[in-house]
């Protein structure tokens, strides 16, 4: 009994993870979305090739390419079901699908990025709870949407941190240690050429 509540348990908390919610919706979005674009390239894209095609030719429908080919009983009529053939326009047919509902997706996605930019850039710039009271000490008309807009904005930048120096990078930081080693060697230098100069004034003794 305890391994059957822990069961559910588990199953339960599986279920209500945001990740697995998200994964099921994507799908069912997905899914209707293929439906939607196979439906266009189906009835109104494929139609249209077919005209164009079929002005020089029988249509996408019929770009066979035979490899063995089988007749019908009055020996005119192919019989596909027992025919080897290559099926091109099945095969253009599923790059189209392919290609419509890529391009689908990524305009819908890009529509849904800019309009969650825009509302998160609208959300941050009205003024807080605590802005709300500066700008009304200062007067500021807060029925106007432009003017508490306009206020907020002018608020922030007068508050506005100072900006932090960047950091030094790694080639900065190994030149300047370079730096001070070289600052701390020259004293022993500057000895060491002082004490032969001196003896090279030095008689030399017998």
């Amino acid at each position: 009994m305890g391994k059957i509540k822990q069961f559910f348990k588990d199953f339960k908390k599986f279920i209500s993870r945001g990740n697995v919610v998200d994964m099921a919706i994507g799908v069912i979005v997905a899914s209707a979305f293929t439906a939607i674009v196979t439906a266009l390239t189906n009835k109104i894209i494929m139609p249209c090739i077919n005209w164009l095609l079929s002005l020089g030719g029988a249509g996408l429908d019929s770009a066979y390419t035979f490899l063995k080919t089988a007749y019908l009983e009055d020996g005119v009529t192919i019989d596909l079901a027992n025919s080897i053939y290559i099926d091109w326009g099945a095969f253009i047919t599923a790059i189209l699908n392919f290609i419509l509902i890529a391009l689908v997706l990524f305009t819908v996605l890009r529509i849904m990025m800019n309009a969650q930019g825009f509302w998160k850039k609208e959300v941050n710039s009205r003024p807080t709870k605590a802005e709300k009271e500066i700008l009304k000490s200062q007067g500021v008309n807060m029925k106007s949407r432009k003017e508490v807009l306009k206020a907020t904005k002018e608020l922030r930048e007068k508050n506005k941190p100072a900006p932090v120096p960047p950091k030094p990078t790694q080639e900065e930081l190994l030149t300047n240690i370079l730096n001070e080693l070289k600052k701390q060697n020259e004293p022993k230098e500057i000895q060491t050429e002082n004490l032969v100069e001196n003896m090279e004034e030095t008689p030399e003794t017998k």
